[in-house]
């Protein structure tokens, strides 16, 4: 089968792979659609460190080849989807009540950096029967596959925020993840949404997902910007959905004393990450950092794609470029380079 992989540190390119093989509790998807996502882009970078011969790709909607022999829920032909997390459901951690580990700060999350990821012809599913779900015979899969992360990891940052019913919250960075934070938002009740964005058409889809104020970083500082239309108070909660120290400082100086920052930004680079010591009250103002990696599992995606089956949320705007596989890497180099208006980057099998 071809693959499309990381060689080393900004090296990427499609080679030939042998096809996997399922374990008893595995299956092998046949990828129809995917999504070119900015953590793959970090990976190549380097913030994980070196990767050699690494199929790429973590978010996939497809059709089932082959399942194990101990798989119950599952059968060859059926149209699924698979998280971009895929815990070992029968870890200590899992167990435990994370998602979205297996043991270890990132440890379920597999493909594309414990295991090949999904921009191949194949791809093996490990644990199965928790790690896909059915796709709804009315939800197109190229709709779908935002199930697996953007909306997944989204939609848990403004579950984590702790948003009250017509309660506010800002949204820092209008990306994929940031647009359906801002739409999970909206789902959870918010009163009043600030979306910090300076890209016209990200305004846009903001606007579109539910955003009640526009806050643009380039007009000045977004935090005081917030704290001027909330009249100094501050809002209730504040997501930061990019992965930058300076837009976790915002967050933290945007919300008031004894409310939350959700953070599910991937902070690819640096050796740490700098909290504002005044806005944080020095460490006694009751505001809660929480953070969260994408949750997997088959009742998560389920019900992410019960939203899409019943009209609640269309991700599908947030398609900007569409791509056939062979070409997967000029949809890569676009998302490095975030050129030509570019938010997500779809690819065709």
């Amino acid at each position: 089968m071809q693959a499309f992989v990381m060689n080393g540190i900004g090296e990427t390119e499609i080679v030939e792979k042998e096809r996997p093989e399922p374990g008893p509790n595995d299956a092998i998807l046949r990828p129809t659609e995917a999504l070119v996502c900015t953590s793959d882009v970090h990976t190549v970078h380097g913030a994980i460190g070196n990767r050699e011969n690494l199929t790429l790709g973590h978010e996939a909607a497809g059709v089932v080849d082959e399942v194990g022999s101990e798989i119950e829920h599952f059968a060859e032909g059926d149209r699924v989807v698979v998280g971009a997390i895929t815990p070992d459901w029968g870890s200590e951690a899992a167990q435990d009540g994370h998602s979205s580990q297996s043991g270890g700060p990132l440890g379920g999350w597999k493909f594309a950096n414990e295991k090949d990821g999904i921009f191949a012809e194949y791809a093996h599913v490990n644990d199965a029967d928790a790690n896909l779900a059915h796709i709804p015979e009315g939800v197109p899969d190229e709709e779908a596959v935002y199930v697996c992360d953007m909306m997944s990891t989204g939609f848990r940052a403004a579950e984590n925020a702790r948003i009250p019913v017509g309660g506010t919250v800002a949204v820092f960075a209008q990306g994929p993840v940031g647009l359906m934070a801002t739409k999970g938002a909206s789902l959870q009740g918010a009163g009043e949404i600030f979306a910090v964005e300076s890209v016209p058409e990200r305004q846009d889809l903001a606007r579109r997902y539910g955003a009640d104020e526009i806050v643009d970083f380039e007009e000045g500082d977004p935090a005081e910007q917030i704290l001027d239309l909330t009249d100094g108070e501050g809002v209730d909660s504040a997501i930061e959905a990019l992965g930058r120290e300076e837009t976790l400082a915002g967050c933290v100086a945007a919300t008031k004393p004894g409310g939350t920052i959700s953070s599910v930004g991937y902070y690819g680079e640096g050796d740490t990450v700098g909290i504002p010591r005044e806005a944080w009250g020095v460490g006694m103002a009751e505001k809660d950092i929480v953070t969260d990696l994408c949750p997997g599992g088959r009742v998560r995606l389920r019900r992410l794609l019960r939203l899409l089956d019943a009209g609640r949320v269309d991700p599908t705007p947030m398609t900007t470029h569409e791509f056939e596989f062979d070409d997967v890497d000029e949809a890569f180099d676009l998302m490095a380079s975030k050129e030509d208006g570019v938010i997500k980057p779809l690819v065709s099998f």
